[in-house]
């Protein structure tokens, strides 16, 4: 399992809580909500950061949220830049969130790209599907959350069924968008197995298997973690 990291106060948890279970590993990063509080974070502090424990294998949650920017645009898109040179130098993962700003996320990522090749995974995907095949086509990996399960969410369940098994990872979002049939209530790990048993239901295979390929896409990400 992943946990991630949402701003630089907390950060010091995920260093508990990966210190204390072999099967969690953390990332470092800080959400465009946050930007605003975190102007001095800059690459250099970001790969400080991860040092700091070999179960730190991903830089994020970063990225652009327009819908309700909680922090001004270019406070949002500086910080942004400065964790994708970073995931460019320490050659991990960078974990996006993006909400209402897809142009401008596509822009910074082909850019970004264009440099390095970059290992890239879209958290909690609610977006379009022209977006969606855009992302693919830079290589990117594609986070289905709980959401992929509610009622008026037929659209998006319906791009995921196109999406290639192969980019696609699980993820619950917890504490939010725990998944039919335990929509509403604080979400946690285990109900992971709802959102997975309803996309197998939607690609037409056995969850055993969807679980399966999910798991095989985590480690083709952020590598074997064997003895990390």
């Amino acid at each position: 399992m992943l946990t991630i990291s949402t701003d630089d106060k907390d950060f010091q948890k995920i260093i508990y809580i990966v210190d204390q279970y072999k099967c969690i590993f953390g990332t470092y990063g800080i959400h465009p909500h946050e930007a605003s509080s975190h102007k001095h974070i800059k690459s250099k502090t970001i790969l400080e950061n991860i040092k700091k424990s070999k179960k730190i294998i991903g830089i994020g949650e970063t990225g652009l949220d327009f819908f309700y920017n909680h922090s001004k645009k270019k406070e949002q898109i500086d910080l942004f830049l400065e964790h994708i040179e970073a995931a460019q130098k320490a050659e991990i993962p960078l974990i996006i969130h993006t909400r209402s700003a897809e142009k401008e996320t596509l822009d910074l990522l082909k850019d970004a790209t264009k440099k390095k090749d970059t290992k890239i995974l879209i958290h909690c995907f609610s977006g379009t599907e022209e977006f969606a095949f855009k992302l693919l086509d830079l290589g990117c990996y594609i986070s289905a959350s709980g959401i992929v399960t509610f009622k008026n969410s037929k659209e998006l369940a319906n791009i995921f069924v196109k999406i290639p098994n192969e980019k696609i990872l699980v993820e619950t979002d917890s504490p939010y968008l725990a998944p039919v049939p335990l929509r509403g209530k604080k979400n946690e790990p285990s109900f992971i197995k709802h959102t997975v048993k309803h996309l197998a239901f939607l690609k037409n295979i056995k969850a055993e298997d969807f679980a399966s390929l999910t798991t095989e896409n985590f480690f083709n990400l952020f590598g074997n973690l064997n003895g990390k």
